[in-house]
């Protein structure tokens, strides 16, 4: 994955770009080979003749990649990232940049650009503007493409150069969107060799300064820091939304119809990833995701969505892309996501603890911020007893699931203590009486006394690895003896090759047909548990089990096929990412920024 906090795209192990969207993570696509191999476009580099090796890595602490060609002639590498603007927040370059440059020897390479925009819907005009400039035009997308090479007509919607590169030798390849209206009026002016170059390195620079802002030590640092990286690429820098992933459609069961589209932003998983961004020393995002959050919600809870476009948008319809056969066949491709009407009750939770967070900081919510809050608190007090479809978000008949009660009673609790804390107005007499009946009711009702565990849903005894959160929300101590009997309840039923299931789709009803694979957050979510109850050794065999997971670059998908060895969902996941992150620092040790927030309080 590359990014500059606007566009994301995904490079395979030869160096083809397979995705990409611009001019935002949630835009349609102007390569999509990972969704269909003939339809979907693609930007690769290859070497003449079929003898060749691969490797690669990321520049130190960054987010610019490093593939290296091998072959009996010589060495030569392409170097890709998206190119940053110091100060382009709202100003990006919005800029590809492929660097291709000799090592050794003398290799010869072809490039191939074939841009099929709006998810492979349109193949687009091609203009040669002048010797090593062209620009790809159709329906409401562009991209001006630069070569230091000459570009070639490869057909009428292609693009392909052949050139050698020797040691110290250098070709860039630039791909700039820009809106078509806007391209059909720009010179064939041509950057200079030396000013990408500039771009490069400053662009090197930026992710290396931020990544030192971390306080990150212990064995796992290097891949913390690579998971915070990951984070910090899928912030919308203009809004602050964070993508809970940059690709739609990546099969959770393979050739099966679970394929989701996860390029927008959920107030969960962003509430995850801005705490443990801010846990391992990055703590500028969670203020950003906060506002992004107030302005979309309008500032009204009773209007608040579970998940929003990057821009705040709120219609995110659902549509299928007939087009597209899917990754490896996996029916239907998904564009736009009908989970954003759903009600999830644990929203509420996850943005009074994040505020919380934000409080204890030293930011105290304003007065406009304090009355978005109290309408927060009421919402949950309000609507607690209503069936919602979970953190899963299961597409069969709503729920009375635990942990989305428990979110609501921490939504009070929290409330509670800002109140007390800063001094400010509210129902605390009705609060407080909220907080016990919702505790009440979880702790008969989402508790199993012959077992001594806490169950997925009222009615449901069945085990969910969303229980893991319990503790980290502050509804229950990490060592309550009902919580040590819950982690061992869930290990029991859940544990397939040591990864957990999220829960059996046997026994839960989701609405969808067939199985998925395990799902990498949870078993991170067990390390923690583990670690957090001082079952250190335990912690580190099931934290090594998942990392293991990890591609070559320390990048996590959001399951795993155990039976194929293969990654199963979208990609890199956000949720796992975070879950890395906080199962990391409990391993170390790292008592967290404000214990208080996972103590079991009565409200």
């Amino acid at each position: 994955m590359i990014s500059d906090c606007h566009s994301t795209a995904l490079i395979s192990r030869t160096a083809s770009i397979d995705w990409c969207c611009m001019p935002r993570t949630d835009s349609p696509s102007v390569f999509g080979r990972l969704l269909d191999w003939d339809h979907g476009g693609f930007c690769a580099v290859v070497p003449q003749g079929r003898r060749f090796a691969t490797t690669r890595a990321y520049i130190r602490d960054t987010m610019v990649l490093r593939t290296t060609f091998a072959s009996r002639s010589g060495e030569a590498a392409v170097i890709d990232c998206f190119t940053m603007r110091q100060g382009g927040r709202l100003a990006p370059h919005r800029q590809l940049l492929r660097v291709i440059e000799g090592v050794r020897g003398t290799v010869e390479l072809k490039l191939l650009v074939r841009p099929r925009f709006d998810y492979g819907e349109v193949k687009p005009w091609i203009q040669h503007r002048a010797p090593g400039i062209a620009a790809a035009i159709g329906g409401s997308q562009s991209l001006l493409v630069s070569c230091d090479a000459e570009l070639m007509g490869g057909s009428d919607h292609d693009l392909v150069s052949e050139f050698t590169v020797q040691a110290d030798e250098r070709v860039h390849l630039s791909l700039e969107w820009f809106p078509p209206e806007s391209l059909e009026h720009e010179g064939p002016d041509r950057v200079t060799p030396a000013s990408y170059d500039e771009r490069l390195q400053e662009t090197v620079e930026w992710w290396q300064n931020w990544a030192g802002r971390g306080g990150i030590s212990g064995p796992d640092a290097s891949a913390v820091r690579r998971s915070a990286l990951v984070l910090r690429a899928l912030v919308n820098a203009p809004t602050g939304a964070i993508a809970a992933a940059p690709t739609t459609s990546l099969p959770e069961s393979p050739g099966g119809e679970r394929n989701w589209d996860y390029r927008f932003s959920w107030i969960r998983d962003s509430s995850f990833s801005v705490r443990s961004l801010a846990d391992a020393g990055y703590d500028r995002e969670a203020d950003g995701f906060r506002r992004f959050i107030q302005r979309s919600a309008a500032g009204s809870a009773k209007d608040l969505q579970i998940m929003y476009g990057l821009g705040g948008e709120r219609r995110l319809t659902e549509i299928q892309i007939a087009l597209l056969e899917g990754y490896r066949g996996a029916q239907p491709v998904r564009v736009g996501n009908a989970a954003a009407k759903q009600l999830q009750l644990d929203a509420y939770g996850e943005l009074m603890l994040l505020t919380w967070r934000w409080h204890r900081r030293g930011q105290t919510p304003d007065d406009d911020y304090w009355r978005f809050l109290v309408d927060l608190v009421d919402t949950a007090i309000e609507r607690w007893e209503e069936p919602d479809r979970g953190l899963w978000e299961i597409r069969g008949d709503p729920l009375h699931f635990v942990h989305s009660k428990a979110l609501c009673w921490v939504a009070v609790d929290r409330g509670l203590a800002l109140a007390a804390d800063m001094g400010r107005p509210a129902p605390v007499t009705r609060w407080r009486r909220a907080a016990r009946r919702m505790r009440e009711a979880i702790e008969t009702h989402g508790y199993d006394p012959d077992r001594g565990v806490f169950i997925q849903a009222f009615g449901k005894p069945e085990m969910d690895a969303a229980l893991l959160l319990l503790p980290d929300a502050g509804f229950v101590d990490w060592k309550d003896p009902r919580m040590l009997r819950t982690v061992e309840e869930i290990r029991h039923e859940l544990l397939v090759d040591g990864l957990l299931l999220r829960y059996r789709t046997e026994r839960t009803d989701d609405g969808l047909s067939g199985q998925e694979g395990t799902f990498l957050p949870c078993t991170f979510w067990l390390a923690e548990a583990l670690a957090w109850q001082g079952r250190i050794e335990e912690a580190r065999e099931a934290f090594d089990r998942v990392a293991s997971t990890g591609n070559d670059l320390g990048l996590f998908a959001e399951e795993f096929d155990t039976r194929a060895g293969e990654m199963l969902g979208n990609f890199p996941q956000g949720l796992t990412h975070y879950s890395h992150i906080a199962a990391a620092l409990a391993l170390a040790g790292s008592e967290p920024v404000f214990p208080e927030t996972r103590a079991n309080r009565a409200g």
